[in-house]
């Protein structure tokens, strides 16, 4: 059994999967904010788990925090952007300085669409647009602050605008302060991610993360919409090192 954890800024994701199974296919799977980390440890633990891969992009005390809780005797391998990984090039220009989750993410793109040139979102406490060439070069991206904190830095950062959550797509145009708010911050995710997707030429968008449900409805060019993307690149990635899946 492989434990993959993607630790992220707000929530860790898990997900516990047989070794043949294919990416994106887990026995079971959660997601709990980091106070929250013991009660996903004890699932860990129950789990039969013999291995584990690991993306951390929240620092150090949290990495320590989850090696800690991780059971005891399994292999572990804490997951970072190389060169060149499960088919998938690095093309940034120092590729171990690419974001170990949006490298997953990427891996996890192409496992689901191989061969397309493909952009993949993924919309958490920051957005990213990543591109993917049919190749398997990923290309770089964007990164720009996630919707809630589109949304709180207009609420902190001004004397009179309120924090506004995030909710149903708005009228283009808001009558009224809030909606014109949610409307602004919409745009803004939904608009990188439809330039990405034309200036790419991507014929598949990926769009993945806890305010993805907020965004895609936004958005008006063809997507899927998958939930966990990093985890389902850290599988692919698993199992293209053992010959048992190939992106």
């Amino acid at each position: 059994m492989i434990l993959l954890v993607d630790a992220g800024n707000t929530r860790v994701k898990w997900a516990l999967a047989d070794a043949g199974c294919a990416p994106g296919e887990w026995r079971c799977h959660g997601a709990v904010l980091h106070a929250q980390l013991d009660e996903a440890a004890a699932e860990w633990k129950a789990g039969g788990v013999t291995r584990a891969l690991v993306s951390n992009v929240a620092g150090p005390q949290l990495a320590e925090r989850i090696a800690a809780l991780l059971p005891a005797g399994i292999a572990v391998e804490w997951f970072a952007s190389s060169a060149q990984r499960a088919g998938l090039r690095n093309g940034y220009r120092e590729p171990a300085r690419l974001g170990c989750d949006r490298f997953a993410a990427a891996i996890g793109a192409r496992a689901l669409a191989p061969g397309q040139d493909l952009v993949v979102a993924t919309c958490g406490t920051a957005t990213t647009v990543d591109a993917v060439r049919a190749d398997g070069l990923f290309m770089g991206g964007m990164i720009l602050p996630g919707l809630a904190l589109m949304a709180s830095s207009l609420a902190s950062n001004t004397a009179q605008l309120p924090q506004v959550a995030p909710g149903a797509v708005p009228a283009l145009f808001g009558d009224n302060t809030n909606d014109a708010i949610l409307s602004g911050v919409l745009s803004a995710q939904a608009g990188a991610i439809e330039r990405a997707v034309a200036g790419h030429g991507a014929s598949a968008c990926i769009v993945s993360g806890g305010a993805a449900p907020f965004i895609a409805p936004a958005l008006k060019v063809a997507h899927t919409l998958v939930d966990n993307i990093v985890l389902v690149g850290l599988q692919a990635a698993a199992l293209y090192r053992e010959g048992e899946a190939r992106c």
